[in-house]
């Protein structure tokens, strides 16, 4: 496995495996997983994918300073990069870019990618320029990487959904790789922020995935209601808890994120769309805490 801190030096590996990978006839896959560290078992399961599909894997670990606001947690934001090493080695990564903040901006940035409508709703709304900063940094790591696939969490939705949307409308030649959700044996997703919680917050937590789970055995079950009956009755057991404190409970179509007719029931706007997600973000002390479930028509993989 090599380690990288500029860009040169991983372009130029890049570009002598590719030309070797010519020589033999061959095009090199490569697979890129941006992340910003403090990896999980949900970050393997994206290298694992990546590897499984292609000839190379790159792993991004970059804490990206303009994807926070001012008064977020990036000063404390977990890091150990001796972790995220061995972590990436088991995996079988083959390259890591660790680029210093002045490596990725080497003056201050004057260029931002901003994707519009999908990035006003949800965690856009209570984290304005938060998916300016995603979509930027990312667009940066897919000129040096250039893959040929970048795989991302389903557990920010959102995020997904903007960087399909970019790469579309900027016709980036790459495919986005949707991986599922990982979660706890109790049904926490994984999170680098889940180590802010207390004990007590973080059995607290677990009202999200409990929730959600209930909503989604009511819908495939058959249960009629409406998408704003749906709504209120997962943020009235969010709101059982405590220790909750509710920044959204949002239902939108998916990943175009459009509004759902509230008094419509919930199975004919899934049979309109083909893809409901539902999104909650919810504050345990001073932790912020998203999660989500999507839902299929048939149950089946969402691209897109």
């Amino acid at each position: 496995m090599k380690v990288f801190t500029t860009t040169s030096e991983l372009k130029e590996f890049l570009k002598s495996g590719r030309i070797a990978a010519m020589k033999e006839g061959k095009e090199l896959q490569v697979g890129l997983v941006p992340t910003m560290g403090y990896l999980h078992e949900g970050h393997a399961s994206l290298l694992r994918k990546a590897r499984a599909q292609n000839d190379l894997v790159v792993l991004s670990i970059f804490v990206n300073p303009i994807q926070f606001g001012p008064n977020e947690d990036l000063d404390r934001y977990p890091r150990d990069a001796e972790r995220d090493l061995a972590l990436a080695e088991h995996e079988g990564v083959d390259a890591v870019f660790m680029p210093s903040v002045e490596e990725m901006y080497p003056q201050p940035i004057k260029t931002k990618v901003a994707v519009e409508e999908l990035t006003s709703k949800l965690c856009g709304a209570s984290r304005p320029g938060h998916f300016d900063g995603v979509t930027t940094v990312v667009s940066k790591l897919f000129h040096i990487v250039a893959p040929n696939r970048a795989y991302f969490g389903q557990k920010d939705a959102q995020q997904v959904a903007v960087v399909a949307q970019m790469v579309k409308d900027l016709n980036f030649d790459l495919e986005i790789i949707p991986c599922p959700i990982v979660r706890e044996n109790d049904g926490l997703a994984l999170s680098s922020r889940n180590v802010y919680l207390s004990a007590e917050e973080r059995q607290a937590a677990l009202i999200l995935s409990r929730s959600l789970k209930q909503l989604e055995a009511d819908v495939y079950g058959g249960k009629e209601v409406t998408v704003l009956e749906a709504r209120q009755q997962l943020t009235q057991k969010i709101e059982s808890e405590p220790l909750a404190e509710i920044d959204y409970v949002e239902i939108a179509a998916f990943p175009s994120l459009t509004a759902l007719q509230l008094t419509n029931s919930f199975n004919s706007e899934l049979e309109v769309f083909g893809a409901i997600l539902v999104a909650v973000a919810v504050k345990f002390g001073t932790t912020r805490l998203i999660d989500n479930v999507l839902l299929t028509g048939k149950g089946e993989a969402i691209h897109v």
